[in-house]
């Protein structure tokens, strides 16, 4: 069937065609069924039917429509039903359990980063992930196609370096300490960072407390020349753009999927251009990976894969069984990482940050790696290397007055211990779940202040500290902490 293009300049975040009643009756499709433009090019898209805004000779197209189909107004399209696209139907294999080749991922990832496919149809491909899991060899062509979608950043240096957390422990938050370490020992480091999934805050959520995060190529190139290092949000630049979609997904439904995990880390490390990397896989009672075996046998894959690329990369296995630091929360995981930085703070979040600096420098090759981060932290270096990049993103030098303004939530609720005993348990998921009925990471200024971790407490000494910007998030996260008893005293 042949319509008449009519171009809209509005955002539908996908491609979309508007049709007439008539016509969506001639091609037999419904609000939110697919159809299929084979000329000038082929291109899929979604239905919405609005006879008002077109006869029933057109077709409207959404701007993101437009923008691939590249027509002027009037020019005829050839439209036809489609009930399930080239990439739905590759989905559909792996729901069924089969293999998918490098062209086929390919294909899947391209749709994707085009948004030619549904959030319910990306949801149907982590969950086929999830249910079916991919082999080695999948997972890198994964990896592949997911670089090969998105922009690529080329530095020059012998020592560019990055780490990566899977994850799921609160608090936690040494990437920026590392980096600040790192780079100020000499490393190289284009670090992007993701937002949260699953837990309070992701790097990128804490740093825009303080920084801006969503730098351009271009700005990313400028920091890093300036400064040696940068912490930026990934989502902003390209880099693997199908990734953030896939995450999108993957933070409604809760998910945590290991083909995906690993292609996301390592195709956003081979795209900032890193050639040494570190992976922290925290494992333990309370977090993702629940013993040291199934957490080496995740570690041997990132080592494939990295091998498979060339690059340098190292896998430390960390405790995982309660959180790090006693901050949760943007603000509060900031002033964590302040304190560190100014050789103060959560002792246990300081020798982590520590340990992992040493190993990332040792992997560059680089000797007294040991003497050399400890000389970072402890002279100041580290911390003026923060600060250094901190006003090269934001493009001032008003860190000082941004730290000032760094204030937990109005709101806030200490609650002590009921009776003398030994800590046994903080649920890391308790914690994160707290902070998200608190309201984070959308609100920067709510979160949870642990004052003690697991060990000896004695009666009425203080546990955790709740702040939240409205008194009924207080309320149901006291609810939930009466209700779930997220940390246990024996």
């Amino acid at each position: 069937m042949k319509l008449k293009v009519k171009n809209f300049n509005w955002l539908a975040g996908r491609p979309v065609v508007v049709l007439n009643e008539q016509a969506a009756k001639k091609l037999n499709v419904f609000v939110n069924d697919r159809i299929k433009i084979s000329k000038p090019k082929k291109v899929y898209a979604i239905v919405d039917i609005f006879s008002k805004l077109v006869s029933k000779n057109q077709i409207g197209l959404s701007h993101e429509l437009s923008k691939i189909l590249e027509v002027k107004n009037g020019a005829e399209v050839e439209v036809s039903s489609s009930e399930i696209s080239e990439a739905s139907y590759l989905i559909k294999k792996k729901i069924d359990g089969k293999t998918l080749t490098g062209e086929e991922l390919n294909l899947i990832i391209s749709e994707i980063v085009e948004n030619n496919l549904t959030e319910a149809e990306i949801a149907f491909f982590t969950a086929a992930q999830k249910l079916n899991k991919m082999n080695l060899e999948e997972t890198i062509n994964l990896t592949k196609a997911m670089v090969k979608t998105g922009a690529r950043l080329k530095f020059k240096g012998k020592y560019l370096a990055d780490k990566h957390c899977i994850g799921g422990i609160a608090g936690n938050r040494t990437t920026p300490i590392v980096i600040a370490i790192c780079a100020a020992a000499g490393l190289t480091l284009p670090k992007t960072s993701s937002r949260a999934i699953t837990s309070a805050a992701g790097t990128a959520d804490v740093i825009e407390t303080i920084a801006n995060v969503e730098l351009s190529l271009k700005e990313i190139k400028k920091v890093v020349h300036k400064t040696g290092a940068c912490l930026a949000w990934g989502g902003s630049l390209g880099l693997a753009p199908s990734d953030d979609k896939i995450i999108h997904v993957e933070r409604m439904l809760n998910l945590d999927i290991e083909p995906q995990l690993l292609a996301s880390i390592m195709s956003k490390k081979i795209a900032a251009g890193a050639k040494h990397i570190i992976i922290d896989i925290p494992c333990g009672k309370g977090s993702k990976i629940k013993t040291l075996d199934k957490a080496k046998k995740l570690g041997d894959k990132f080592k494939k894969i990295a091998k498979r690329f060339n690059l340098k990369l190292k896998v430390v296995y960390t405790d995982g069984t309660q959180p790090i630091g006693n901050g949760a929360g943007p603000v509060l995981e900031m002033i964590d990482i302040l304190q560190v930085l100014q050789n103060k703070g959560p002792k246990d979040l300081r020798d982590k940050s520590l340990y992992l600096s040493i190993e990332l420098i040792k992997l560059c090759g680089i000797k007294n790696a040991k003497e050399k981060a400890e000389e970072a932290l402890a002279s100041g270096k580290a911390y003026e290397k923060f600060k250094e990049i901190v006003n090269a993103q934001n493009g001032t030098n008003d860190f000082d007055e941004r730290v000032k303004n760094l204030q937990p939530a109005k709101f806030k609720k200490t609650i002590k211990a009921k009776k003398s005993g030994t800590i046994t348990e903080i649920s890391n998921k308790g914690i994160n779940s707290i902070c998200r009925i608190l309201g984070t990471p959308e609100t920067i200024s709510a979160g949870v202040y642990l004052h003690n971790h697991v060990g000896k407490i004695t009666k009425k000494e203080p546990l955790v500290t709740l702040y939240a910007e409205s008194k009924s998030k207080m309320k149901d996260a006291l609810k939930f902490i009466k209700k779930f008893k997220p940390i246990k005293i024996i």
